[in-house]
């Protein structure tokens, strides 16, 4: 494995500990202009979130009803009731989007699907870069906000849903991320740049629970306005 990747790892909390877990759940409060502009605002403000940690699944609850939730994997976003009744069902999710720009909207399964994959790879970060077909190349390093930043480009494999199969992540001296770019590739390949920040530790792994993303500019840079998207994480668990 790439060193620089293994200080990454390392400096979360280590792999080991990472895969001696299943899942994992948090409570997220979240913002930003990004869920009226696609006619949901107000539907995520305050949900729970469940990931497992052996296979891209994901689910949100309560999903625009006290009774709704979501199971989303790369090839199905499904909205049900607690106990389990299909509500609604959508396969091979991401051909829904064709054509979409950034003020189209989205249906509330395509919300599902959005949500889904994008919290399974902000949650799992960066132990996702453990599994199999993931290419790395570390570039020039960067400098912002008076810090020098570690920077890596990550392709990543067919099998995992996710914003672009090209990324480029910026890591601290400390080794922990800091900022991720990527190009978003079901709204028109919306720039984005996402900063990580508030860091907790919980059960032994060092987790961001302060998410900001904004639209990311030709430069790199990014104005302070509009706030795309916040996420802030709360009550993270493992089981």
């Amino acid at each position: 494995m790439n060193t620089l990747i293994e200080q990454i790892l390392e400096a979360h909390g280590g792999l080991a500990r990472w895969q001696s877990h299943d899942r994992l759940s948090a409570h997220l409060s979240q913002g930003g202009i990004l869920w009226p502009l696609k006619g949901h605002g107000g539907k995520l403000d305050e949900v729970d979130v469940q990931v497992d940690l052996k296979q891209q699944w994901t689910s949100h609850a309560p999903f625009g009803a006290a009774d709704r939730r979501t199971a989303v994997t790369p090839r199905r976003a499904v909205v049900e009731t607690v106990d389990g009744q299909v509500v609604g069902l959508l396969d091979d999710p991401r051909a829904s989007f064709a054509g979409f720009g950034l003020e189209t909207p989205w249906s509330d399964l395509q919300l599902a699907y959005f949500v889904g994959y994008a919290m399974w790879n902000y949650l799992t970060l960066p132990f996702a870069f453990a599994e199999p077909g993931f290419g790395f190349e570390e570039l020039p390093a960067w400098e912002e906000n008076g810090e020098r930043w570690h920077r890596l480009r990550v392709t990543y494999p067919d099998t995992i849903a996710t914003h672009s199969r090209v990324q480029t992540f910026y890591v601290g001296a400390d080794y922990k991320l800091r900022r991720h770019d990527y190009d978003v590739d079901i709204n028109g390949g919306t720039p984005a740049v996402h900063y990580f920040s508030d860091y907790t530790t919980v059960d032994g792994i060092a987790l961001p629970t302060r998410h900001r993303i904004h639209v990311r500019n030709p430069d790199g840079g990014h104005a302070p306005d509009p706030l795309v998207v916040s996420i802030a994480v709360g009550d993270v668990r493992f089981g």
